[in-house]
């Protein structure tokens, strides 16, 4: 597989909260995605755990209770609940040259469900976060979703194909970020459909009545 020519990538800010587990799930399953397709962006996350772990080593030694070794002990002797077997719906299909992101492996995806004319979605679903808000998005060449901004923060994962949105061309591995300061419409670009894994802190707010109304039932 040759490398992907990755323009857009996760800002240092995000990098380093995705470092220090500060994400909530659904923004880190679409960084952690992004993180398998980009070698520069697995070396900076790298580089500043790398200095997480040296300013940890500098931070004084913090007091424990006299008993803290024993209670450990005792809860690792002491038997776990036993786990239900975890089913995970597999993936819908995807084009040839589009490889199911490994972030998402225990993560369960519905069928593709009709968005509009050429345009479809999944709804995903995070194991140990249901309610994170992610989806798949496939959309044909030459399509466009509604004009629209954001009530919170978007992530975006290109996986396969290319989108533009007024403000850059994105393509297979790029990354964006979206909030309530953009106002967009991602349009697909000739020649290819386009499949992308999004989540999203809020909603998407459509410009048109109808466009609000469609949104909403498939809650995005």
């Amino acid at each position: 597989m040759e490398p992907l020519d990755i323009r857009h990538h996760p800002a240092d800010d995000l990098l380093l909260d995705h470092a220090s587990g500060a994400l909530s799930a659904g923004m880190r399953a679409v960084v952690a995605t992004h993180l398998e397709l980009c070698p520069a962006c697995q070396a900076q996350v790298a580089a500043l755990r790398a200095v997480g772990g040296t300013l940890l080593d500098d931070e004084p030694a913090a007091d424990m209770r006299d008993d803290a070794l024993a209670r450990v002990l005792a809860r690792i002797d002491s038997p776990a609940d036993p786990a239900a077997p975890r089913k995970a719906n597999p993936p819908p299909p995807l084009p040839a040259g589009a490889v199911w992101p490994r972030a998402l492996r225990d993560a369960s995806a519905t069928r593709w469900r009709w968005l509009g004319p050429g345009m479809r979605w999944s709804r995903v679903t995070l194991p140990d976060a249901p309610e994170a808000n992610v989806f798949l998005l496939r959309i044909g060449p030459g399509k466009y979703l509604p004009p629209h901004t954001h009530t919170g923060t978007e992530l975006t994962q290109i996986i396969y194909g290319r989108f533009h949105d007024g403000r850059a061309l994105f393509g297979p591995g790029d990354f964006d970020l979206a909030d309530g300061a953009v106002h967009h419409q991602p349009v697909v670009q000739d020649g290819s459909e386009c499949i992308c894994v999004a989540a999203v802190d809020g909603k998407l707010a459509f410009d048109g009545l109808i466009a609000r109304w469609f949104g909403s039932l498939v809650a995005m």
